[in-house]
């Protein structure tokens, strides 16, 4: 039994990879010498392991517990073996007891690859009595909840040991467990982890008390193998989705549905995406794949840990003359040319310092760039450097919004004027209940693409410089340095093939590393590239906008909703970046829902911060989240379903006309009321609403939650250039202004391609298209290329591609009608051939400029989504999401579906996982990914369908197309709302017991609903106040 438990706790920690490729006696190596929050130190103290280590004095074989005990091994020790001692007869201290041993983890990655915030290892000696269990002997050890090595908690065992178990004697040894797992000062959520102390020892001794005597009798030679609860275990609490789907393996499975069309073939059909098997296989070159130049150098961040300090000085603390004689400089402000700027990112609103001058004005700052002769040269150097700063005479930073405000610190405002709905005064006093300002808060979120920032700069003849960048806006990335040098733009020439993931952080965040690289290349005359490590990338690029948003909302006593105030205070950063137009997105999410009047103010915020910056679903996924809170406060307050409030407040179409006005398209166009229901039936939403009531009834310690939600999403469609060339063999090579960020869009433009062309003669397509090529976007080839974002680059890429094609066709079908009469039937490559040789210009370039009428509009999808939690650790289980996505006559419904998947798990991270900490100073503190947590796959859902709806032709759409990218982001709301539902059940059982002096409905889940997050609103006394309700039962 031991060596089983072991081995299933093993399977949790890291990944096979660094299983396969550590080893046990380095993981207790680094327990024992540098305080390493190990699990196997854990389970070895637990069972009481013995090991054998190697020193100047010889060997010694000495208890596990007493190695940890002892200082620090030097680096002349070696651990040589472990022992694990054998439970057999000959064990026993009576001969009729049993042991029982257990393991426990708790880490915000329930299959590994993240450090627990509590481990546990327990080991006993029970036999059984007539008045219940006896403990002889029992070993509790804990381990990772915030002290330098595992620990015994000596002063429970010594209570438990010769004790009859019983709810009293184990209520008072949860309480001696706080006195023995207490957390060091500084630790994360220390509360949470004495609470999850003691849950496991709840979990481990509570089926052996006389409440379950029954049972344990009768499960005695398996006790410790399952948690018994309330002497019965529910056939669905193995994790089953109330659909009755069993989910063993740690796969996701689930339906994926998509509707293809023909009207514009090959454009509609799932076709793979292209490069997917280059980039699976690892032949995609990405920037950092570029072999270096002759005579490469390499460079490295040295920024600020200091808001509003004056750098003095800068030194480094090289350890080696090996090391000194790679460092060759250290560019700073002072580096840039005369008749350059001290620029370093470039948007419509304004600039932001490449470096800091005399002072830095936040944490993460960029003071200087290493450059030394080989990358891990220019980090070590960078990481170690000494900045000696001086903050006399200077003013305390702005850290806060409130600060901001107080000291009238703001950026620019929204970048257009945004109209309110109706009259806010008027709904007010129509409503029969009213909130009055309420408090929500949303926070920061790092991109975390695959590639961190990059760049390599390559100086070229007569002062020129070939930049390759992994950007989302080649054409500013471009001017800024071209700025920065004090060199015309044309001596600057931007290449970028693709980026490997952007989600907005490689648009106006990748500038300053761009510029940086060419400054460095510049002043040194040789080529310099930049590989900004992840550490260092988190801290310095910033992220998702923060928001506090105070609301005031009228309703009346069905649901319905008569007037929303919202007042938001934005935290943009130190600078604008894009800033300015989060106003509309915020706003325009918030319509998704008819307030009847909606009245808003907004102010974005100037901090001692990083930038804020667009990421994936810019202010719309946090002003659809605040509308849905609202929602949910009203239905809190009236006792209804949330459900019924929401459909009281789902737009008509003529109310959507009213809050979005053109953008609400046409009344066929309306697609969202007909995407709920069908949601509904296709998730059963309604049997698995009443099925998850039922589980809930039956099981104490696993809650569930089940929710279904609405998206209204605005796009707006911006101008982008194309250039389509023919060459001689039939072969034709396209660059858009769009860049490949793993979206599809290169896919996506080789179907509009060979639809447009095959205008000449339908039968071509299917040939046509394995003739184009898409190829990397040169600033100096193709210009005005915009920003990759916000959804529809794909879309008007395609556009534009469309558009150069119709040229070329309307150049080529008079050749093409005049060659068939003189010939009969001919092909592609001939008709070309012909064009060439009549010197028909085979080139087209096209810039595509949206109109009005379609420049702007509107997405709907609905999603459902079940969540389980355990009240034991606050661990919440996605067991199913349903999404229906419109995506109008999707050009790609296999790039679509990807877009649709990958954005809303995204969207989960968010919600559940990323937290994004800094310090008092405001420095990023979860900056790696030990402690920054995506999602993985045992955070995903274990059942995912999605749906990729035809909702037919859109003619004021691109080929009649929606966009896919950013919106299904949104839907990720569900989870957070399902786990609000299912700690909604937890707290009416608390409230059931006469144990919630507050409201049952009534609380806050914060953003990311973490497990400490979710534990601590269910109630860190959880287990207390259930053992005090059982104690104080009157007996019958």
């Amino acid at each position: 039994m031991v060596s089983q438990k072991l081995a299933e706790h093993m399977e949790r920690i890291a990944n096979p990879f660094v299983r396969n490729t550590a080893t046990v006696g380095g993981n207790l190596a680094m327990a024992q010498k540098f305080g390493f929050p190990s699990d196997m130190s854990t389970l070895f103290l637990g069972v009481d392991a013995t090991v054998s280590i190697l020193t100047v004095g010889g060997e010694e074989k000495l208890k596990w517990e007493e190695l940890l005990a002892r200082p620090a091994l030097d680096s002349r020790s070696v651990l040589l073996n472990a022992w694990i001692p054998f439970k057999d007869d000959g064990n026993f201290l009576v001969n009729s007891s049993k042991f029982l041993f257990e393991t426990y983890r708790a880490a915000p990655r329930p299959l590994g690859s993240a450090l627990a915030y509590v481990n546990a290892a327990f080991l006993a000696d029970v036999s059984a009595h007539k008045n219940g269990v006896v403990i002889h002997s029992i070993k509790l050890a804990y381990g990772a909840f915030g002290t330098n090595h595992a620990i015994r908690a000596k002063t429970v065992e010594k209570y438990l040991t010769g004790k009859i178990l019983n709810l009293k004697i184990l209520y008072d040894a949860l309480k001696l467990v706080k006195l023995d797992v207490v957390s060091e000062p500084g630790t994360s959520y220390p509360e949470y982890r004495s609470s999850l102390a003691v849950s496991f020892l709840f979990q481990f001794l509570h089926p052996l008390t006389d409440v379950d005597s029954v049972v344990s009798i009768g499960l005695f030679d398996g006790i410790g193998e399952t948690f018994i609860e309330d002497g019965s275990r529910s056939t669905n609490d193995e994790g089953d989705t109330s659909q009755g789907n069993p989910s063993h393996t740690i796969l996701s499975s689930g339906e994926q549905v998509v509707e293809s069309s023909t009207e514009y073939y090959p454009v509609g059909e799932p076709m793979k995406k292209y490069g997917a098997a280059m980039q699976a296989s690892g032949e995609a070159i990405y920037v950092d794949d570029i072999p270096s130049p002759p005579n490469c150098l390499h460079g490295a961040f040295i920024y600020s840990t200091k808001p509003l300090a004056r750098v003095k000085s800068i030194s480094l603390q090289v350890e080696s003359n090996t090391l000194a004689d790679g460092i060759v400089a250290i560019i700073t402000f002072k580096d840039i040319p005369s008749g350059g700027e001290n620029v370093g990112a470039l948007s419509q609103y304004g600039t932001e310092p490449l470096f800091a001058a005399d002072r830095a004005q936040y944490c993460g700052d960029r003071i200087a760039v290493v450059v030394a002769k080989s990358q891990r040269s220019a980090d070590v150097a960078a990481r170690t450097a000494v900045v000696e700063y001086d903050t006399e005479d200077t003013v305390s930073p702005i850290l806060t919004v409130e600060e901001a405000v107080a000291r009238s610190s703001f950026l620019q405002g929204p970048a257009s004027p945004i109209e309110p709905v109706g009259d806010f005064s008027k709904g007010m006093a129509e409503a029969d209940y009213k909130i009055l300002s309420a408090e929500l808060r949303l926070p920061s979120e790092y991109y975390f693409y695959m590639e961190p920032q990059t760049t390599l700069a390559v100086p070229d003849e007569d002062k020129a410089m070939v930049v390759y960048a992994s950007t989302q806006f080649p054409e500013y990335t471009h001017s800024v340095i071209a700025r920065c040098l004090g060199v015309p733009e044309h001596n600057i020439r931007v290449i970028t093939r693709r980026a490997g993931g952007g989600f907005g952080g490689k648009a106006i965040r990748n500038m300053p590393v761009s510029t940086a690289c060419a400054l460095a290349a510049y002043k040194l005359r040789c080529p310099v590239r930049i590989y900004v490590n992840r550490n260092s990338d988190m801290v310095i690029t910033g992220g998702r906008h923060p928001l506090k948003v105070t609301y005031s909302v009228g309703f009346n006593s069905n649901g319905k909703i008569t007037a929303l105030y919202v007042d938001i205070l934005v935290n943009g950063g130190i600078s604008e970046d894009i800033t300015p137009i989060i106003a509309s997105h915020i706003i325009a999410a918030l319509k998704k829902y008819n307030w009847g009047a909606f009245s808003f103010d907004i102010k974005n915020c100037k901090t001692n911060l990083t930038s804020k910056s667009s990421m994936r679903a810019l202010g719309d996924v946090q002003g659809s989240y605040v509308a849905d809170a609202i929602i949910e406060h009203v239905a809190s307050v009236l006792k209804m379903e949330v459900d019924s409030v929401i459909s009281q407040n789902i737009h008509t179409y003529e109310s959507l006309k009213l809050f979005y006005k053109d953008s609400a398209g046409e009344s066929g166009e309306y697609t969202l009321p007909s995407i709920m229901d069908q949601v509904s039936i296709s998730s059963r939403f309604v049997d698995r609403a009443m099925i998850v009531d039922e589980f809930n009834q039956k099981n104490t310690w696993k809650k569930r939650g089940i929710f279904r939600l609405p998206i209204v999403h605005e796009v707006i469609q911006h101008a982008t250039p194309a250039k389509v060339s023919i060459l001689q063999d039939g072969s034709i090579v396209c660059e858009v202004g769009g860049v490949e960020i793993g979206q599809g869009l290169w896919t996506k433009v080789k179907q509009v391609i060979a639809y447009a062309l095959s205008l000449i003669e339908r039968s071509w397509s299917e040939e046509l298209i394995e003739k184009v090529r898409i190829i990397q976007i040169d600033t100096l080839s193709l210009v005005q290329t915009g920003f990759t974002a916000e959804s529809t680059k794909s879309e008007s890429s395609c556009e534009a591609a469309r558009l150069c094609c119709n040229i070329l066709v309307e150049r080529l079908i008079p050749l093409k009608e005049k060659l068939h009469e003189q010939h009969g039937s001919i092909d592609w490559t001939t008709l070309i051939r012909e064009a060439e040789a009549q010197s028909i210009d085979l080139q087209a370039h096209a810039y595509f400029v949206p109109d009005s009428s379609s420049g702007q509009y509107l997405n709907y999808g609905a999603a459902v989504s079940e969540v389980e939690i355990d009240i034991l650790t606050g661990l919440p289980r996605i067991l199913q999401s349903d999404i229906i996505y419109d995506c109008g006559q999707s050009l790609n419904p296999a790039t679509d579906l990807g877009q649709i998947e990958g954005a809303f798990v995204q969207g989960i991270g968010y919600f559940m996982l990323e937290e994004y900490l800094t310090n008092e100073d405001g420095l990023m503190v979860t900056n790696s990914t030990w402690t920054y947590h995506i999602p993985t796959i045992d955070t995903i859902p274990k059942r995912l369908n999605v749906r990729v709806l035809n909702s037919g032709h859109h003619k004021k759409r691109i080929l009649s197309s929606k966009a896919s990218g950013e919106p299904p982001l949104l839907l990720a709301a569900t989870v957070h709302s399902a786990i609000r539902a299912a700690i909604r059940e937890a707290r009416k059982q608390l409230k059931s017991w006469d144990k919630l002096d507050e409201s049952a409905s009534k609380f806050y889940l914060d953003v990311p609903a973490i497990m400490p997050v979710v534990k601590t609103t269910i109630g860190l006394d959880y287990v207390e106040k259930y053992l005090e309700t059982l104690i104080n039962k009157p007996s019958t």
